[in-house]
């Protein structure tokens, strides 16, 4: 059963979460788009209130290890950041993890029902 955080202040839900849907930035040039999403996640490491990323559909591929930005990735586990990759997603692409840790679909509703602010990129 899926259970919802309680409900704080306003001033106390000042976490944000990042989705990441698909492996790379925005639509359009995939290659710009990737090369993109290298620089933001790189500069999302000075983002204090950066609390998880989640990653579904082709986002998983960003998780598994041939990915580019594993560094990029790792660097953000390392400081705090909840790296939340849907199992189902991975399990479809036959990816396993390199970093963050297989999460289901309930643990990725509560970490976007819990955050003041989500950003899909």
């Amino acid at each position: 059963m899926l259970a919802w955080p309680d409900p704080a202040p306003s001033d106390a839900r000042m976490d944000t979460v990042v989705v990441l849907n698909q492996d790379q930035m925005g639509h359009g040039d995939r290659a710009l788009g990737q090369r993109i999403l290298a620089t933001f996640l790189k500069k999302a490491i000075a983002l204090p209130r950066l609390s998880a990323i989640v990653f579904y559909n082709t986002g998983v591929n960003l998780v598994g290890p041939d990915s580019p930005l594993l560094g990029e990735l790792k660097a953000l586990e390392d400081r705090g950041v909840d790296l939340v990759p849907c199992g189902t997603c991975l399990a479809h692409f036959g990816i396993a993890p390199a970093v963050g840790k297989t999460s289901d679909m309930d643990t990725i509703v509560r970490e976007l029902g819990a955050a003041a602010k989500v950003v899909t990129l």
